[in-house]
């Protein structure tokens, strides 16, 4: 069976480190803006980035919009 990628070292720890500072930056906001569970919210951000963060974005957009705040 054929291989479908080759990751390098480096491109792993890149990816590695994008998805944790994105997850990191999604905590302290949720936790900043009163967004209930900041860290479930995180640890989907760090898992499935291209998925996770902009279902954050959405979520929080819908909550500025339910508080009545811009």
């Amino acid at each position: 069976m054929p291989r479908v990628a080759n990751v390098t070292t480096a491109q792993f720890l890149v990816a590695f480190l994008l998805a944790a500072a994105a997850g990191t930056a999604v905590f302290f906001h949720a936790e900043r803006h009163k967004v209930p569970h900041p860290s479930a919210w995180a640890s989907f951000v760090f898992l499935f980035l291209i998925a996770g963060l902009p279902s954050y974005l959405l979520r929080v957009r819908r909550l500025r919009k339910q508080r009545g705040v811009r």
